[in-house]
């Protein structure tokens, strides 16, 4: 059965009435620090879990030590979700561990009338693709965007059969025992395919290492400087007022930053990142290729090479060492164009170079590509969810409830 037919039926001569989540919910408390005699465990920004939904370190604190924002009680049952970065969808269920401890003022906490709603069916609906829409729309700030614990409140969300409160739980609770079934489902089945990702990552790693692992005199060895051309005087930076929109990738240090109307590039070329703090935190690419046209600001040299082959064994090589000793500056550490181009790299035979991108190009699919391989399961798993989840909770809306 058809997740719109199974909402049909059992909203069978139903009325249905979108409800602000403030109307739904209770008015919650603050700690008052002064009478504090215990410690708590804080539930700060990171404490939960974006992927799992789940509340991992929380640090104890106490009235000598609280920080300013650690001011939020809450109890089992309660919803809480990030008003900061909202578009993260950064959001739990508390349970018995938790219940009675401090959260951030950096959540909005959502205490549900449980005569009217249960506390999973706000769940379900914070994590609704129309919720996460309505953040979008009514989320503030650039830099550092939020949205405010009013706005949160304001959103609607469906109880069916209103004027009977008992069927109405059991509408809803049908509903979220079948969302509650399908996420375990798709939490297993993505917790399996995740730790086969990790797996395929570790080998992946032991193999780049070994086939990269020459001696010296093994090999002939160059520098970057004599295998590449570089191109960094082509590349400028525009900045974010002065560019005009367009459906050209805007390349930094990271990867793509923005779309812009005109390009400078138009070729394969690999980047390489020139911020120093970013090749040091290796929590983004190093070097990595792009194609086609392109604009490239001043935050990534621009290296280009005769073949593929060599283009990408220089790739996979620069992402498999250690570069601090090339990186220059106390202040703003940086792989300036001098020491990039000193880079020393074993330099086969054109043959051994092809064989070895051969043999890693396949790895790489199967543990980063989000067109092939397992992300792609992992990614396909999360949308059939999503799908399905949306699908349940498709709830006809009165005209004015889109407003």
């Amino acid at each position: 059965m058809s997740g719109g037919n199974f909402l049909d039926k059992l909203l069978d001569r139903v009325d249905v009435e979108w409800k602000a989540l403030g109307e739904l919910t209770l008015p919650t408390t603050n700690i008052k620090w002064r009478d504090a005699n215990r410690t708590y465990r804080y539930i700060d920004l990171t404490s939960v879990n974006i992927e799992t939904k789940a509340i991992t370190e929380t640090p104890e604190i106490a009235q000598s030590n609280a920080p300013s924002r650690a001011q939020k009680l809450v109890e089992k049952n309660d919803v809480i979700f990030a008003t900061t970065r909202p578009a993260q969808q950064r959001y739990c269920l508390i349970d018995n561990e938790y219940a009675g401890e401090v959260a951030s003022t950096g959540y909005c906490v959502l205490r549900a009338k449980k005569a009217e709603v249960l506390p999973k069916w706000i769940l379900h609906w914070i994590a609704s693709s129309d919720f996460k829409d309505y953040v979008e729309e009514n989320q503030s700030g650039s830099a550092y965007p939020a949205i405010s614990d009013a706005k949160v409140k304001a959103f609607k969300i469906p109880i069916p059969c209103p004027e009977k409160p008992k069927k109405s739980l059991e509408i809803q609770a049908e509903i979220v025992r079948i969302l509650d079934a399908f996420t375990a489902l798709t939490t297993e089945l993505t917790t399996e395919l995740t730790s086969e990702l990790t797996a395929r990552k570790e080998q992946y790693t032991y193999y780049r290492d070994n086939l990269l692992g020459f001696e010296e005199g093994e090999v002939e060895w160059k520098t970057l400087g004599n295998l590449a051309k570089n191109l960094d005087s082509m590349r400028k930076p525009i900045t974010s007022s002065f560019r005009e929109p367009g459906d050209i990738p805007y390349y930094g240090a990271s990867g793509v930053v923005d779309y812009v109307k005109d390009y400078i590039f138009d070729s394969d070329l690999l980047l390489v990142s020139e911020d120093g703090a970013n090749l040091l935190a290796r929590n983004t690419p190093i070097a990595f290729s792009i194609s086609g046209k392109s604009w490239v600001n001043n935050h990534a040299h621009v290296l280009k090479f005769d073949t593929y082959a060599e283009r990408k064994y220089v790739e996979y090589y620069l992402n498999s060492i250690d570069l601090t000793p090339y990186i220059s500056g106390a202040a703003q550490p940086k792989l300036n164009k001098k020491n990039l181009e000193s880079i020393s790299i074993p330099n086969p035979s054109p043959e051994e170079k092809e064989r070895i991108v051969a043999i890693l190009d396949k790895f790489y699919a199967l543990t980063n590509s989000l067109s092939d391989g397992l992300p792609r399961e992992i990614e396909l798993r999360k949308k059939q969810y999503e799908y399905y989840r949306d699908l349940l909770l498709s709830f006809p809306r009165p005209e004015e409830a889109v407003a």
